[in-house]
């Protein structure tokens, strides 16, 4: 598979700037996997010219973002809030509504940051979609309201597991 002439072909299409594939192509019988183990073994990992031709990159265009709402004067239904909210158990939306908790501060995926609450609220595929935005405790990504919501102990969730198997066993 591998005689001196294809070697030698190999070596000088690798200089020549060829990707991997188009060497694998060019020999023919080999892959394009084949090309890249034999490069390395034979150490031709530099090469003479990129194997694509430099393009200058485009600079994004900048988007200008809103400011965030001031919590005082933003008001957002507690309902509307609660169900945006993803899963969420209908207890824990009834404990939602009944705190008394300021709605979300509507931050973007540009505004987040490592302090800020990242409660997604709403779909993403859908217009007003946002995280909380309120004030998170270091090394916690969520503000203690969702965080209550989100880190739920296991042992009540076991308990509740464990009697609905039972549940079932007797009706059934």
């Amino acid at each position: 598979m591998w005689t001196d002439e294809r070697v030698e072909l190999l070596k000088k299409l690798w200089a020549d700037g060829l990707s991997a594939s188009q060497v694998a192509k060019q020999l023919g019988g080999v892959t394009r996997n084949a090309v890249i183990g034999k490069v390395h073994r034979l150490g031709l990992s530099g090469r003479a010219t990129p194997s694509r031709p430099a393009r200058p990159r485009q600079q994004a265009p900048r988007t200008l973002v809103r400011s965030r709402p001031d919590p005082l004067t933003h008001q957002e239904s507690a309902d509307e809030t609660a169900d945006d909210m993803p899963v969420m158990t209908r207890e824990s939306r009834n404990e939602t509504k009944n705190r008394d908790f300021v709605p979300a501060l509507r931050a973007t995926v540009l505004t987040l940051t490592e302090h800020t609450c990242k409660w997604p609220i709403g779909d993403p595929g859908q217009e007003g979609f946002h995280f909380c935005g309120h004030s998170a405790d270091s090394g916690v990504p969520y503000c203690p309201e969702h965080a209550r919501l989100a880190y739920q102990p296991a042992q009540p969730r076991r308990n509740r597991e464990r009697e609905r198997l039972r549940r079932e066993r007797l009706a059934g």
